[in-house]
């Protein structure tokens, strides 16, 4: 598969593209109008970053408890009954008065049953695309959320004056509605790909053989911590500069847009696995720069040059793809994505906990030399990791299908 058209004339891709967008466009909204609410409210910069990160950290606890239905689900239901699910707790947050405990129980319980949310949706992309076309597909629906977090960062802060925060929630809401209706319409019922019920048991077996392969587990650490410490770093845009932060948001999903179409259309096969760290590395280093406390313009130019390296993701993923087999893919897939996530809230929450101690610029600087840090102890492992997909591919250690 080579081109977009290719991509887009391939049956359920469409509305998978569609659905996914809706989400993530309910999703951004959501979490800039809730990061505001809860900042107006406390004046925390910590609890403002948890706002908008914390079911990230709940993804944990999924990841630990019902990720194995990721596989065992039957994606469509799936897909939509997640989507009504977030519509609803959506809704609950903007009721007026709600105290903000209370908040944080809806974001922390849509954050446990979210966690499958990944799995399923990728691992029904891995089903519709052959292996070769599969690098392309996730980098267009990475692609989308560079382009739909660009829209809704700069206009959320529009939206939350217009419409006031609670006002915005309510137009998520109405976004997840749809995006399960497009996932109900235009999706093909498909069983699941994995025999036997979600259970604690069988999520805790596959996570057990997915994490006892070493290649397989630095390329998870590398996909989880970088990037997750550099998402903490961003949790401080709105105490770093509350009037501007929808501004810094939209210019890092531009360079994130940017690292996507180069990584997914046009990186030759040679380069993706050399360039993993490097963009990792890429992902950090700028943000150091913020010691010199830079004003907007600075500020902007330095985020989309960062943002540039979450393409390492793409081509970690990819690396992922190669050293897993095809029947666990949806739950291999939904780790990376609720490990991803939690070590987001995690950086969130240490950005913050830093931010609170001393300045938003600080917990910035701090945060951002963490990822680079943790990116260069990696760096070796990676290489391995990289070797021993390339000679003993995908079948390494397959685990057979439980009935």
């Amino acid at each position: 598969m080579r081109t977009y058209r290719e991509l887009f004339l391939t049956k359920e891709f469409t509305p998978l593209f569609l659905a996914s967008a809706g989400q993530t466009a309910a999703q951004t909204v959501s979490g800039l109008a809730l990061g505001i609410l809860v900042y107006q409210r406390t004046g925390s910069a910590l609890l403002s970053s948890l706002a908008m990160f914390a079911p990230a950290l709940a993804h944990m606890v999924g990841a630990a408890t019902v990720l194995s239905g990721a596989d065992r689900l039957p994606p469509r239901a799936a897909i939509t009954g997640l989507s009504l699910l977030f519509a609803t707790g959506t809704a609950l947050q903007a009721i007026p008065g709600l105290p903000v405990w209370a908040l944080f129980v809806v974001l922390l319980g849509l954050g446990v049953v979210g966690s499958v949310s990944g799995g399923v949706r990728y691992g029904l992309l891995n089903e519709i695309l052959t292996r070769d076309g599969y690098l392309m597909g996730r980098s267009v629906l990475n692609m989308s959320v560079g382009i739909i977090q660009i829209c809704g960062f700069a206009l959320g802060g529009a939206l939350v004056m217009v419409f006031s925060a609670r006002g915005t929630l309510l137009l998520s809401a109405v976004l997840y509605l749809l995006a399960g209706v497009v996932a109900r319409c235009g999706l093909t019922r498909r069983p699941p790909r994995g025999a036997g019920k979600t259970s604690v048991a069988e999520t805790w077996r596959v996570n057990a053989r997915l994490w006892s392969s070493v290649p397989r587990r630095y390329v998870y650490l590398a996909l989880w911590v970088p990037n997750g410490l550099i998402v903490g770093v961003e949790s401080l845009y709105v105490p770093y500069s509350p009037s501007n932060a929808g501004l810094l948001f939209a210019f890092g999903a531009v360079g994130m847009l940017v690292g996507d179409i180069v990584a997914g259309r046009f990186l030759p096969a040679r380069w993706r696995d050399r360039l993993a760290v490097p963009l990792c590395v890429l992902l950090a280093a700028p943000y150091l720069l913020f010691a010199l406390h830079p004003g907007l313009p600075m500020a902007l130019v330095l985020v989309t040059v960062a943002t540039f390296g979450y393409a390492a993701g793409l081509l970690l993923q990819n690396q992922l793809m190669a050293l897993t087999p095809d029947e666990l893919s949806g739950q291999a897939l939904g780790l990376h994505s609720s490990g991803m996530l939690t070590m987001q809230g995690v950086g969130a929450a240490l950005a913050g906990s830093v931010a609170e101690l001393t300045s938003a610029s600080t917990g910035i600087v701090v945060t951002a030399a963490a990822s680079l840090v943790t990116t260069l102890v990696l760096a070796p492992g990676l290489r391995r990791a990289t070797a021993a997909g390339q000679k003993e591919g995908p079948n390494q250690d397959a685990v057979p299908a439980q009935p």
